[in-house]
């Protein structure tokens, strides 16, 4: 979707009609320009209203990331963390990565209304649509290597699940309803709420450049559902009212820039019997498969402190340090 686009979105309300002329002065384009824009808008799933000699209107709100509005939200955190916000992007995990060997300072968040390459864990799609999702990234940066970092992916599924639970933020009917999903998920039942993907640059011994990826579900449309490959459900249906984007990003910031400085220091171990609690496959009868494509039926004993799973199989106690669980006889 072009830039003039969201521009132009951002000048819309569900609650009026703008007219199209009023738009084009504004941007200094044709009638025909904001016509072509807002139809390529349309295109992308935005549902807008338009009547001749009133104009354009929105057919439900949309509410768009506003950097402003982040920061206002940040509080002290503002501090500590710069964020940008993109109209579109390939993918915010591989933008960062590449500010990241530019010299990019850590605590540098980017996120994005549309990523057209959107990844998750195992090179997997992310699927959003223009304000349905919050999808966005943060570069980190460590002393310790690679080596060090072990549990980092379920620390920072542990701080957006805490982000998710305070109220006021979102609202959840349930806070409970969210649990976590080894090694990285957030899922209401079995249906996946959102995802973390942690990629790292440098030295196994350090130091190293973090970019830790995070995408939350906030109202899927029927078609998105279809898409996925797996069961997935949205804060829309988990919640009283759908959350505010710039809060909810910026609450998962405040939550993340905590338990990061106390992961720097202490690793995964202070973590440890906060995220087993969550794990919503704790002490279950699960089905491991491999990357190779083999599989195990196995029972979720422990996490260990460097983040593998720890499963009985047959009475053998067994690490698992990458992998994807579920359920035994769920669909995967």
């Amino acid at each position: 979707m072009r830039p003039l686009a969201f521009s132009l979105l951002r000048e819309l309300s569900h609650e009026h009609f703008v007219s199209g002329a009023r738009l084009a002065e504004k941007y200094g384009v044709s009638r025909s320009a904001v016509s072509d824009a807002l139809r390529d808008a349309k295109n992308s799933g935005i549902r807008i209203f338009s009547l001749t000699r009133k104009g354009y209107r929105l057919a439900a709100p949309i509410e768009l990331l506003d950097v402003d509005r982040i920061r206002a939200a940040l509080g002290n955190t503002a501090k500590r963390v710069d964020v940008e916000v993109l109209a579109t992007i390939d993918s915010t995990n591989s933008e960062l990565m590449r500010r990241a060997t530019g010299g990019a300072p850590g605590g540098f968040c980017l996120a994005a209304e549309v990523q057209t390459a959107g990844r998750g864990r195992r090179g997997r799609v992310w699927h959003s649509a223009l304000g349905d999702s919050l999808t966005f990234s943060l570069l980190w940066r460590f002393d310790k290597g690679a080596a060090q970092l072990g549990g980092l992916s379920l620390v920072v599924g542990l701080a957006v699940l805490r982000a998710l639970r305070t109220p006021g933020d979102t609202g959840l009917r349930d806070p409970h309803s969210v649990a976590l999903k080894w090694p990285n998920d957030l899922v209401a039942g079995q249906a996946k709420l959102a995802g973390v993907l942690v990629e790292t640059q440098g030295e196994m011994l350090g130091p190293t450049t973090v970019v830790i990826g995070i995408g939350i579900n906030l109202n899927l449309s029927d078609t998105q559902k279809n898409n996925i490959n797996q069961p997935a459900t949205d804060l829309n249906a988990l919640c009283v009212q759908l959350p505010s984007r710039n809060r909810l990003l910026a609450g998962i910031l405040r939550e993340l820039v905590l338990v990061l400085d106390e992961f720097r220091v202490t690793g995964f171990q202070t973590f440890k019997a906060a995220w087993r609690e969550q794990h919503a496959l704790q002490g279950k009868a699960v089905r491991v498969l491999h990357v190779d494509g083999s599989s195990l039926d196995a029972t979720v004993k422990d996490v260990a402190e460097d983040g593998a799973l720890i499963v009985t199989v047959k009475g053998k106690v067994l690490h698992i340090a990458a992998g994807e669980v579920s359920l035994r006889g769920a669909k995967q």
